[in-house]
């Protein structure tokens, strides 16, 4: 999450259950956020347990998944509107409908919605989401790779992970009455999900025409591959070599020698194996952003330049060009270097181009991101900075070592990595003690982290094995609740114990067992009438 966040404090492993707030006590975000963070994994892993893995209500499952045939290369898939869980996490395919608009002056009112009447009124949208136009899928036709594949069989599944929106991306989170020179307050997370699909090859399949039970098995071996991290860090700060020019702002044998508390964030940018992959850090885990009002080619019109000359953007500063459609994609485009900045226009220019289908459409809420690694600055001049040596604007991983980010923080990257973009991890500094909150053996030796997120989780939905061949891979549950029986076993027993003595029959035994189930007492009602009519019918 790229919020402008103290620390991250939740760890399930202590089993916390709840945040105390004490009188009279300073207030922090993290605590806020630890106990939001303690009631999420509370009822995701209540829900998870109960459910398991996957599934959704009975007569209100979401994500039914029907072929649409269309030019061979551009099929399209049906996603019905419901409910699903996915590791506990409620997804909901519903789409929204639009309200009724109050009528145009002077026109009537029929109460209808949803007609392409022919006097300008748009056509009601779908009831349904498809492939093409599910919300945060952001497939393009024009793409061959987002195409559904051409050859049968291939599997259909459900992808869901949680990011963060700020204000920059939704400008509906800012309180206006604020103003515009005060902070937006808080930001929210989002539970993302995208229907894809998956070639047969890829499950290793061996049966031409496996069963759903075997697609099911197959697929959940490939999704805990898929979802496990291949990557692990640790991070530490190191004692300065020599004393700092201003030994005042911190205390002389400190190890972390930068003048303010900070969040570093070390975010995987072009993944795959170490000699191929990049890294990007910044001091304000990520949270610096500048909402763009315009793009003509390299230059970018910003709605601010930043509220100081901590939070703001100079020569030299290296950006990602970003929207909601990137975002969801989990893509990775060359970062850019601002190359000149015009303060009364608002503009920054730089250094290329954005990549193009990025932050050309403004319904997407496009801004830039800052990251504070240099080739060579104001900011990093002395700090450790290591220049020169940008892939694509990021960092090379290098594996084995310690690498240096700035003011004495260093991080390390385990051997034999598989790494992902978008894979973080959070390292606090802080100024007090000198040193990075990371944990440590008893030797106090960093201990290697896996990422801290993304977190990502997966479901099968459906086995397409041709035209109108759509076997459902999805799971249903019933709802726990039923009718309260009118009375309990012990009165029912006792009531045909009744029965059977005012009929003289000293032989009589019951048939309810206290121990166990009793069956309906129109059962019983029925028996006995079937006996009268026996013995009056002989």
């Amino acid at each position: 999450m790229h919020a402008d966040l103290s620390r991250l404090t939740h760890r399930p492993e202590r089993h916390y259950s709840a945040v105390i707030a004490q009188q009279g006590r300073v207030q922090l975000d993290a605590d806020a956020n630890e106990q939001t963070a303690i009631q999420l994994f509370q009822a995701r892993t209540l829900t998870a347990d109960l459910i398991g893995p996957h599934g959704g209500p009975r007569g209100a499952t979401g994500f039914r998944i029907e072929l649409r045939g269309g030019s061979r290369e551009l099929d399209d898939l049906i996603i019905g509107g419901g409910r699903y869980y996915v590791d506990g996490i409620l997804c909901d395919a519903t789409r929204p409908q639009p309200g009724v608009p109050v009528p145009a002056h002077g026109t009537a009112d029929t109460g209808k919605e949803g007609k392409d009447g022919g006097d300008g009124e748009p056509a009601a949208p779908p009831a349904t989401w498809t492939y093409w136009d599910q919300p945060d899928g952001f497939r393009d036709p024009e793409r061959p790779g987002d195409r559904l594949p051409t050859a049968f069989p291939y599997l259909v599944y459900l992808k869901v992970w949680e990011r963060l929106v700020t204000a920059a991306e939704d400008p509906a989170l800012r309180e206006v009455a604020l103003g515009s020179a005060l902070p937006d307050t808080t930001a929210r997370a989002k539970v993302v999900w995208q229907v894809l699909p998956l070639p047969a090859a890829e499950l290793g399949l061996e049966a031409d025409n496996p069963t759903v039970d075997e697609v099911r098995a197959a697929f959940a071996r490939w999704a805990e591959r898929a979802a496990a991290p291949g990557s692990r860090l640790a991070a530490r700060s190191e004692h300065p070599g020599q004393s700092d020019d201003e030994p005042c702002l911190v205390a002389p044998d400190a190890r972390y020698r930068g003048p303010e508390n900070q969040l570093y964030r070390v975010e995987v940018h072009d993944g795959g194996s170490a000699k191929d992959a990049t890294f990007k850090w910044s001091r304000e885990n990520g949270s610096v952003t500048f909402p763009v009002d315009g793009l003509d080619g390299t230059w970018v019109e910003l709605a601010t330049l930043g509220s100081d000359d901590k939070l703001d953007l100079d020569v030299g500063d290296l950006v990602e060009f970003v929207d909601t459609g990137y975002t969801s994609r989990g893509e990775a485009e060359p970062l850019l270097r601002v190359v000149e900045v015009d303060l009364p226009g608002r503009r920054v220019r730089l250094s290329d181009e954005p990549a193009p289908g990025v932050g050309r459409r403004p319904e997407l809420h496009p801004f830039l991101r800052r990251w504070d690694h240099h080739e060579s600055s104001r900011r990093t001049t002395g700090r450790g900075a290591r220049d020169g040596r940008l892939k694509h604007g990021a960092l090379p991983v290098e594996e084995g070592g310690w690498l240096p980010l700035e003011d004495g923080v260093e991080v390390w990257f385990a051997a034999g990595g598989s790494y992902r973009t978008g894979d973080f991890w959070l390292v606090p500094a802080r100024t007090a003690t000198g040193a990075v909150e990371w944990p440590t053996d008893p030797a106090r030796r960093p201990l290697l982290q896996y990422p801290s997120g993304i977190a990502v989780h997966f479901a099968p939905l459906a086995w397409i094995a041709g035209e109108q061949t759509e076997p459902d891979l999805r799971l249903a549950f019933r709802p726990l609740a039923a009718s309260i029986p009118a009375a309990d076993d012990t009165a029912l027993a006792a009531e045909e114990e009744a029965r059977a003595a005012e009929a003289g029959d000293a032989s009589y035994s019951s048939p309810y067992d206290a121990s166990g189930p009793a069956p309906s007492r129109s059962q019983t009602t029925a028996a006995a009438e079937a006996a009268v009519d026996e013995e009056g019918t002989a």
